[in-house]
């Protein structure tokens, strides 16, 4: 499998793995993805081997030595084995190279995508490497659409809702002490709900006076709540959110590896769409994920019946309010102890 980046993508292929697993259980699935994002492969069932590659660094300096040996390290690495499908689900430039530098054995055949579906990017070298194109719907789930691909390209059917094989780890940040101190150990730690209000797109953010609305009222129904942050900015958001709650934890700088781990043990996120909040969905957490455009059809919770979690998503322009966001929340019925 080729799926480079990025975090929310890469989180959205993991089901099609899980498929190839139930159709053919002895098979051996190799997944070249950004060195960024490989602590999160390393943790879905199945993944053979994790072939980490840098292109997004690689490029700024392509002629540097550093680069010249990082590459010959990532070309020797990928190339060997012989695979008898190399799978594209990128669909870009730069996954139909790593594809066509792959080896494959004598009956092996490079796959991929032969259209662009709606709101992915799509280039055309991605269909010339290619052995086989493969036709999609273009109104399609981002989940659906790697899970077809791999479907047609292996000949099985897709069934069922999407199972993530997302399982954590051991990393996870030291506990928090909601009583500041060593606690006492017959009284119940509180149940704590991640707010993911970072993501990379400023028209993706909800307000923070929005956040501190939320937090407050997750406080005064018995939760503590968690803020998880990827940079500077984030981390002064959450500071400020924290500033006006009774009960928050901001949390240290993490790994992605950790921060996966970590958020596994909360009772439930609420999250605007970024990868964290799809690391949420894979995980199976409760969750409420808010979209200022009307894409959760695209990346949203995928929809299937009956669900191992209840998840869902709220949209409304220009942001959904915060009694909507909480409606949807309570309608979850995540239990906690003083309730």
């Amino acid at each position: 499998m080729v799926k480079l980046s990025s975090l929310g993508d890469v989180v959205h292929a993991m089901p099609a793995v899980q498929d190839m697993r139930r159709a053919f259980p002895n098979a051996e699935i190799d997944w070249v993805v950004e060195r960024a994002f490989a602590p999160l492969v390393t943790r879905c069932e199945g993944v053979q081997k994790v072939i980490p590659c840098e292109l997004r660094k690689w490029r700024k300096t392509p002629f540097a030595q550093k680069t010249r040996a990082e590459w010959r390290a990532f070309k020797h690495r990928l190339q060997a084995e012989r695979y008898d499908a190399v799978i594209d689900l990128q669909g870009l430039s730069k996954s139909a190279l790593v594809a066509w530098l792959a080896r494959t054995t004598p009956d092996g055949r490079r796959i991929a995508m032969a259209n662009q579906t709606e709101g992915s990017g799509y280039e055309a070298p991605t269909r010339w490497v290619a052995d086989v194109a493969i036709r999609l719907e273009p109104h399609v789930h981002a989940v659906d659409r790697a899970r077809l691909l791999c479907a047609q390209a292996l000949g099985y059917t897709v069934e069922g809702p999407a199972h993530f094989g997302l399982k954590p780890g051991e990393h996870v940040a030291l506990p928090w002490d909601p009583t500041g101190g060593p606690g006492n150990s017959f009284v119940p730690r509180k149940a704590c709900v991640a707010l993911v209000h970072g993501t990379s797109r400023a028209d993706k953010q909800w307000p923070v006076a929005s956040w501190v609305e939320l937090g407050q009222r997750l406080n005064h129904s018995g939760f503590a709540v968690a803020l998880p942050h990827g940079n500077a900015v984030e981390k002064a958001t959450s500071d400020a959110i924290a500033a006006e709650l009774d009960d928050a934890w901001v949390w240290p700088t993490l790994g992605l590896d950790a921060l996966t781990d970590t958020m596994a043990q909360c009772a439930g996120v609420i999250g605007v769409d970024s990868g964290l909040s799809h690391i949420a969905v894979a995980l199976g957490l409760p969750h409420v994920q808010i979209y200022n455009f009307d894409t959760a059809w695209r990346t949203g919770p995928p929809a299937a019946e009956p669900k191992a979690s209840p998840q869902v998503s709220v949209y409304a322009s220009p942001c959904p309010d915060v009694g909507a966001v909480w409606q949807a929340w309570d309608s979850l019925d995540t239990p906690v102890l003083c309730r």
